[in-house]
């Protein structure tokens, strides 16, 4: 893109971009409120449900890495609509997948890649382009924090349609939602946008990896965000049904999850700051010991809807922190 380019309003940018990450996060935080009712009418094992879902953080990863460099090339504006549209049709399959395989490649691996052209990967390039580096941080920090919204604010309304209209409707109608995006895309197509140029690299993916990975910090790196994802994952997939299994209703889990979203924006804003003072390394041990600590405590209290309240606001806390 030349640097003569004509810039996009910051304004525009910012509401566009934070309104998509809204959207695709905040569908994305909800699947756990469709497992008990997917896997009891369907027949399925919780296992399976689960799986589908594992796939779908995988394809998001692996696809994700490309993602930014398509985004680049053919620019952001074309991977936007192309990944709403493929969320929509991931939606529609994992409502009407007859199969667990089915599932698995609609909810696992179609949303899961548009998961990854509808999110961060994407917004933050033209944020990087558009926006002046003096304000490019705090920009970057709303479109995070606009993710973590995203699932206080979609999360009740998954639950509210699920309840008033069934969870296939209710998947029905997410995907035409999801297409919402096509036209906030509209305002982040950059004027004069030419597609960078192939770089010459001398080493190949495979030798960048194999260095990676011979790399001490990166290892540690890659071991502390697997064990966040796993924690986190788990928690959004199982609680729902965990609570409703032990009587609690689906108001109560759909609110927690939405809890956790809330306070997720005040946690990672407050670990960014703390990060500026005190050596990341203990705020990251801090962190998932008092993970450790709230799920143990958790599991011992009775459960009460305050009780999960909460252990929603604690976790939400330390949901992204890391």
């Amino acid at each position: 893109m030349h640097t003569n380019a004509p810039k996009l309003s910051m304004f525009q940018v910012l509401a566009c971009g934070a309104a998509i990450v809204t959207l695709s996060m905040g569908i994305r935080h909800g699947f756990g409120l469709w497992l008990q009712p997917i896997t009891q009418e369907m027949g399925w094992t919780r296992q399976s449900f689960a799986l589908a879902i594992a796939i779908q953080n995988l394809s998001w990863g692996l696809i994700g890495i490309f993602v930014g460099m398509v985004a680049d090339r053919f620019g952001a504006f074309r991977v936007l609509i192309g990944g709403a549209v493929l969320y929509g049709l991931g939606l529609v399959g994992m409502a009407l997948s007859p199969t667990e395989l089915m599932f698995a490649l609609t909810t696992g691996v179609l949303i899961g890649a548009a998961q990854a052209g509808t999110t961060y990967a994407v917004i933050y390039g033209v944020l990087g382009r558009q926006i002046a580096p003096e304000k490019r941080s705090w920009a970057m920090g709303v479109a995070a924090a606009a993710g973590s919204f995203g699932q206080f604010l979609m999360v009740p309304v998954e639950g509210l349609l699920i309840s008033s209209l069934g969870w296939q409707e209710a998947l029905m109608a997410l995907a035409l939602m999801v297409l919402l995006i096509v036209p906030l895309a509209f305002g982040l197509r950059e004027p004069g946008f030419k597609g960078a140029a192939p770089v010459q690299r001398s080493q190949t993916i495979a030798q960048a990896l194999a260095e990676a990975f011979r790399t001490p910090s990166f290892v540690l790196l890659t071991a502390g965000y697997f064990v966040c994802g796993f924690q986190v994952v788990f928690i959004g997939v199982h609680m729902p049904s965990y609570l409703k299994d032990h009587g609690l209703s689906p108001q109560v889990a759909s609110f927690s999850l939405a809890l956790i979203g809330l306070f997720n924006v005040f946690g990672t804003y407050l670990a960014g700051s703390l990060g500026q003072r005190v050596p990341r390394r203990f705020i990251l041990a801090f962190i998932y010991f008092a993970r450790s600590v709230a799920i143990t405590i958790f599991l011992l209290v009775p459960l009460t809807p305050w009780s999960v309240y909460v252990f929603s606001a604690v976790m939400g806390t330390l949901w992204l922190s890391t």
